[in-house]
């Protein structure tokens, strides 16, 4: 499995240029004592005052960089769009009926001109995701609706009504036209044409949209360093920003906070940091490292009000915060890689060491650290255990019977809930793959594991499993923007699931993990609007979820092989599964238990998951069978001459009782190569 890449990336702050606080000039701003409630949205970029309309309207001159999360369960970053023609966002409210006419005007507008990209923005406070989702659905809205929750885009832009739209060119993100949607059209003329731009027409005409903060702008211009914004930092950010951290800077003090406070305010607007990337209104993590809306709130208000320090002491200071080797603390028992020199240049292709393990009686595992030797140059760890040693001294994966975690960028210790365990045999050697990055300069790596187990006499009850859900047949399609891809395993009993790893590399856009029921009932337990190549995380669930026998697991991705993909090695190429991480892949890691499973009465049913694993590889439509349409690329050319003599009912597809056939055709990608989908690479217990 090629995991994040560690080298340089995550060394560089998310951040770039920052726009919303200097160098754009304030045109006709003239602020009464009517309108100086409304100063806040002064700081959050350069506005001008429009006429024509019933009530001052401080619209911005330009847009500064955003990324929200579409109806579809999608993000969408502004600056992402800087090939488009133009950008058009028209504001939005759940049941106003000028909104609603704006969507058919934005369809019309898109079909019109396909390389303008049109949106449309719900800033309004009374209007939560999931009533999003409704009003567009039932609506039939085809245009995206951004959820602007926290109302930062629509208080930068200068929003004040339902109706509003803002054409925007890719070139400077200037607005060049605000007013009705109706007038948008001519606005891309004359953008097209380099004609006159038609007159502003003010506010929109639908229902007026509440921003609280601009009737608090006082209240918001003093919110507190000490008492606020530091313990935030603090509590979210300092784990990474510290001494002998990961992040490219340590928050040591106020000083360097109020430095990198543009940087700031621009990773937080587009998502960037903290790097934490569930959908937040989708399922409850343990490991929750997002910041609330209030928080998001609290951190942007104060670096627009100039990032005050006001009065009270600097609590970063008070504590010096220093990275731990072993962040959970000294192991119970510590096996050391084999060294390795990484080169300064090339490929390397996956190691797989391995060490003994100097365990002479079993022990139950609580918790495991996969700890890199050297952080640029290590890209991931994986780790098994074997109980032979390896007779061709390759720790391959293929011969792993256990899984203990994974290392990634960003990634953290593997822990297991209270009472629940993973057994480590005596002796035998633990088994590893590295996925090494060159980055310029000759490194030895000396790579570590930590074990924690549980106390002898205090031995779990219950066993955790390991599976990987995944498509080794993958391909993308050159220059494809949102190519989907779908893979999913079919639980034979009852299970509980802990754990979601979500995986893919460069190209990777989009990740959701389904609960789909015997009963046809779905349900999204961990959705990724934007996934990040940069920062791999396990997503503990806060309530384990149970699945019914009968259900599926369904991991299905999304993949931008465009140029718009800043890291797109060749759009222009089609892309297959492979383990660097210029190709593809699509893994999915869970820990889950079996219901009626005990360490007293074992009862796996893994193996039942592993015979049907080819059917969760092509079965895209998630019927039980495998159609003719649903082979493409590789598979297609293997399977399709074949086809009507595998499905021996014929009718029309082939079920599990001849999938044995196809699977026996078929025994590397049945079992998975190394490092691929197949559960050997994290050892399917």
């Amino acid at each position: 499995m090629a995991l994040g890449r560690v080298s340089g990336v995550r060394r560089r702050t998310a951040a770039v240029a920052f726009s919303g606080l200097a160098g754009a000039a304030v045109s006709r701003l003239t602020v009464s004592k009517a309108t100086a409630a409304l100063g806040l949205a002064l700081l959050a970029g350069a506005c001008s005052v429009e006429s024509g309309s019933s009530e001052p309207v401080l619209v911005a001159s330009r847009a500064d960089n955003f990324r929200l999360v579409d109806h579809n369960g999608f993000a969408q970053e502004l600056y992402r769009l800087k090939d488009a023609d133009a950008v058009v966002l028209v504001t939005q409210v759940n049941g106003d009926e000028t909104s609603r006419a704006a969507a058919k005007t934005l369809e019309a507008l898109k079909a019109a001109n396909p390389r303008v990209e049109v949106f449309m923005l719900n800033s309004s406070p009374e209007d939560g995701r999931a009533e999003i989702v409704a009003e567009a659905t039932a609506q039939g809205f085809k245009v995206p609706v951004l959820d602007d929750a926290v109302q930062l885009v629509g208080e930068q832009l200068g929003v004040s009504r339902a109706g509003e739209a803002f054409v925007l060119d890719p070139k400077t993100w200037k607005v060049v036209y605000h007013g009705g949607v109706d007038g948008s059209g001519a606005a891309l003329a004359a953008m097209a044409s380099g004609g006159a731009m038609p007159a502003s027409s003010g506010a929109g005409k639908g229902v007026a949209i509440a921003f609280p903060a601009r009737a608090q702008a006082g209240a918001v211009s003093q919110i507190s360093y000490s008492a606020t914004i530091a313990p935030i930092l603090e509590a979210k950010c300092v784990v990474c920003h510290q001494v002998g951290g990961i992040g490219p800077f340590a928050m040591t003090n106020y000083e360097v906070v109020k430095g990198f406070a543009p940087m700031i305010r621009e990773a937080i607007r587009t998502s960037t940091m903290p790097p934490w990337h569930p959908d937040p209104t989708i399922g409850r993590f343990k490991n929750d490292k997002g910041l609330s809306p209030d928080e998001i709130r609290s951190i942007v208000h104060w670096i627009e009000a100039g990032a005050p320090r006001g009065e009270g002491e600097d609590p970063l200071t008070l504590v010096e915060h220093v990275a731990p080797e072993w962040p959970l603390g000294p192991p119970d028992l510590v096996i050391e890689a084999p060294a390795y020199t990484i080169p300064a240049s090339g490929v390397v292709e996956y190691q797989y060491p391995h060490a003994p393990n100097p365990l002479t009686e079993g022990r139950w595992v609580k918790a495991a650290t996969l700890l890199p030797g050297d952080r640029q140059g290590v890209h991931h760890i994986l780790a098994g255990y074997m109980s032979k040693q390896p007779v061709t001294g390759r720790g391959s994966s293929m011969s792993w019977e256990g899984s203990y975690g994974e290392y990634a960028v960003g990634g953290e210790s593997w822990m297991t809930p209270d009472n629940v365990g993973v057994y480590l045999p005596a002796g035998g050697s633990m088994g590893f793959q590295f996925h090494y990055t060159p980055f310029g300069k000759e490194v030895v790596d000396r790579s570590k594991m930590g074990f924690y187990f549980y106390p002898k006499g205090e031995e779990p009850e219950l066993m955790m499993h390991h599976f990987v859900i995944g498509d080794t047949f993958i391909e993308l399609p050159p220059n494809t923007d949102w190519h989907k891809e779908v893979a999913y395993t079919k639980f034979p009993k009852e299970a509980v699931l802990h754990s979601v790893f979500l995986h893919t590399h460069y190209r990777g856009q989009a990740a959701r993990f389904d609960l789909v029921r015997p009963d046809g009932s779905t349900e999204t337990l961990v959705n990724v609007p934007r996934y990040d190549f940069n920062w791999q995380r396990t997503y503990d669930l806060e309530e384990p979820v149970t699945i019914p026998a009968g259900s599926k697991l369904v991991a299905t991705y999304w993949y931008d092989n465009t140029a718009r993909n800043p890291g797109n090695p060749d759009p222009t190429q089609t892309v297959t599964w492979g383990d660097q991480s210029w190709e593809e892949m699509h893994y999915t890691s869970i820990y889950f238990r079996w219901a009626d499973e005990t360490v007293a009465k074992p009862a796996d049913a893994t193996p039942q998951m592993n015979a049907l694993r080819m059917m969760g590889i092509l079965d895209d439509n998630l019927d039980d069978k495998i159609q003719e349409s649903e082979l493409r690329g590789r598979i297609a050319a293997m399977i399709k001459p074949r086809f009507a003599a595998l499905d021996v009912n014929a009718d029309g597809g082939i079920d599990e009782a001849e999938l044995s056939v196809v699977s026996a055709m078929l025994p590397r990608f049945g079992r998975g190569s190394e490092g691929g989908s197949s559960g050997a690479s994290g050892g399917a217990q």
